[in-house]
C-alpha cells in the first residue's frame, strides 16, 4: 500500500471509530460540545431534498440539527436563514466564531460555533456529531468528500465550476434547500439582488466601465469574471476587460507579473492593499493612468477589519454591508476624487 494510500485509510479507519463513538448511547453531546444548531421550522414539502454536485449525488431526509460547513462562507447562509452551525472552517479574519460584524446580529444570544483550522479536520468534524456538512466555498477532493460522506451527508459543489468559485446566490440557495427553507432563501437572494439594481440605477456611471479588483500577489493577481470578488463588479455593471480574457482563462483568476502592470491600467482598480504597499511591490504603478488620475481604491490587509474581510467573504449577509461602504469609494475613484 502507498504512504498516501495508508494514511486515508488509517484516517478513515479513526474517523469510523469516532462515529461509532459518537453513535452509541445517548446522542447527548455532552456540556462542553457545541450546542446544536438553532432553527425555524422547515417549509412544507422541503424533505427528501436531493443535490447533484462534483462528487455524484446527496439526499438531505429531514431537517437538519447539527451543521457543520467545511466549505470557507456557507456560515452566512445559514445564519441568514437563523440556523447556527455547530462547526465553522477558518479562512482569515479574527472574529470569534469566525461571525463578522455583518453577521452578530443574526447569531443573537446563540453560542459561538467552534472553528476548525482547515477543511479536512476530520476527527474533530466527527467529534461534533453533525447531521449535515456543507462544502460549497471549498476546495475538498473526493478522497475529502467520501471520508466526509461517513460521517453525514455531505454537500459538494457544482459540477463543472472552479474551487472556491461557487456565485453566493448558488450558496445561499443551496443552503437553504439543504435546511428546508428553499423559499426564504430565494427571498434573501432577491433582497440582494435588488440592492444591486437599485446600485445601478444610483450610479449610472459605472456602466461599461473597465474595472479589476487585484492586489500583490506574485506580481499582480487579476481576480476573474468568475470569481466571487469579480462578479461584484460586474453585477455594479462595471465590466471585466476583454483582453485580458487570454490571461484569466480559467475565469478565476491569474497572476502577471509587476513588469506587466501596464495591461491594468484600466478605467477603474479595486486593489486589496494599501497604496504604500502596492507602489512597493509594483513599481511602476505610479505611472500608469489608473493611479495618476487617481481612478484607485485601496483596501489595506487587515484581518480586524470587517470592510477588508467583506471584499472576500462575500455573502448573503456581507454583501449589504461591503456596498455601503465601496459604492461611494467607487464613485469618487472613477471622478478621479478619491481620497
Amino acid at each position: 500500500m502507498r504512504p498516501r494510500t495508508a494514511l486515508r485509510a488509517l484516517l478513515a479507519a479513526t474517523v469510523a471509530a469516532v462515529v461509532l463513538t459518537g453513535c452509541s448511547g445517548t446522542t447527548d453531546a455532552g456540556p462542553d460540545a457545541a450546542a446544536p444548531s438553532t432553527s425555524a421550522g422547515a417549509e412544507a414539502g422541503a424533505f427528501p431534498a436531493t443535490f447533484d454536485h462534483v462528487y455524484g449525488k446527496t439526499t438531505v431526509t429531514a431537517a437538519p440539527k447539527r451543521v457543520v460547513t467545511v466549505g470557507l462562507v456557507e456560515q452566512d447562509a445559514l445564519l441568514a436563514l437563523g440556523v447556527v452551525p455547530v462547526g465553522v472552517t477558518n479562512w482569515f479574519g479574527n472574529a470569534p466564531g469566525r461571525i463578522f460584524d455583518w453577521a452578530k446580529p443574526k447569531l443573537g444570544a446563540a453560542p459561538l460555533p467552534e472553528v476548525l483550522g482547515t477543511e479536512t479536520e476530520f476527527e474533530k468534524v466527527a467529534a461534533l456529531k453533525p447531521d449535515l456538512i456543507i462544502a460549497l466555498y471549498a476546495g475538498i477532493k473526493k478522497t475529502d468528500y467520501d471520508l466526509y460522506s461517513a460521517i453525514a451527508p455531505t454537500i459538494a459543489h457544482p459540477a463543472g465550476q472552479n474551487d472556491y468559485s461557487i456565485s453566493w446566490q448558488d450558496v445561499t440557495r443551496t443552503v437553504g434547500k439543504a435546511v428546508g427553507k428553499p423559499a426564504a432563501a430565494d427571498k434573501l437572494v432577491a433582497e440582494v439582488d435588488a440592492r444591486f439594481a437599485q446600485a445601478r440605477k444610483d450610479y449610472p456611471q459605472f456602466a461599461g466601465k473597465r474595472a479589476l479588483m487585484v492586489t500583490p500577489y506574485e506580481g499582480i493577481f487579476i481576480y476573474g469574471p468568475q470569481d466571487p470578488r469579480g462578479r461584484i463588479l460586474s453585477d455594479l455593471g462595471l465590466v471585466f476587460p476583454q483582453e485580458l480574457n487570454s490571461v484569466v482563462t480559467d475565469g478565476f483568476g491569474a497572476s502577471i507579473s509587476a513588469e506587466n502592470a501596464h495591461q491594468v491600467d484600466v478605467d477603474l482598480l479595486i486593489w486589496i492593499n494599501s497604496r504604500a504597499d502596492v507602489d512597493k511591490a509594483i513599481p511602476t504603478y505610479g505611472q500608469l493612468k489608473v493611479a495618476k488620475g487617481n481612478h484607485a481604491v485601496y483596501i489595506p490587509e487587515n484581518d480586524d477589519d470587517a470592510y477588508y474581510v467583506s471584499t472576500s467573504f462575500v455573502t448573503v449577509l456581507s454583501l449589504p454591508f461591503l456596498l455601503d461602504k465601496l459604492l461611494p469609494q467607487l464613485a469618487a475613484a472613477l471622478a478621479g476624487t478619491a481620497s
